[in-house]
């Protein structure tokens, strides 16, 4: 099939199926008389499980190196690797969600803090922050602030 045909069938683009091809992650294709590249059901079925590990966000160079595996017939080593692989990228989702809630506590905690009074913002100061806001995004973001410490 034609690299068209082939990026249609795995919903992709053309230039996505040579950027995988230049980077060695698809393995190169034959070319037909007229220079064309000509891939086979098998490249297909690489370039698919190359693209649905991606999808699921598994490091390009671990999606790439589990699909050779089996496109190279080697399956059961994809078998056996791929829990390992879910489990990490799940610990690091984890990870990336604790610190995603934490930012989202310190913002509501600011917000909360900002909207319950409204002060005149002065230019700039000699010492210390250049206005209230300033310095509450500061003290808030230190938990510094006694308004919206949590109670003892």
């Amino acid at each position: 099939m034609k690299i068209g045909e082939l990026a249609g069938q795995v919903g992709v683009t053309r230039d996505t199926v040579r950027f995988y091809e230049r980077a060695g992650w698809l393995p190169r294709a034959g070319r037909a008389e007229n220079g064309y590249r000509d891939y086979t059901d098998a490249d297909a079925e690489h370039l698919r499980l190359l693209i649905d590990l991606r999808r699921l966000d598994i490091p390009l160079d671990n999606a790439a190196r589990l699909a050779r595996s089996c496109h190279s017939g080697h399956c059961e080593d994809t078998t056996a690797t791929l829990p390992a692989v879910i489990a990490e990228r799940r610990a690091e989702i984890a990870q990336r969600v604790a610190g995603l809630r934490a930012l989202d506590g310190r913002l509501a905690d600011l917000e909360r803090h900002l909207s319950g009074r409204r002060r005149a913002l002065p230019m700039a100061a000699a010492t210390g922050p250049c206005c209230d806001a300033a310095g509450d995004v500061v003290r808030v973001g230190e938990g510094a602030c006694d308004c919206c410490a949590p109670p003892t």
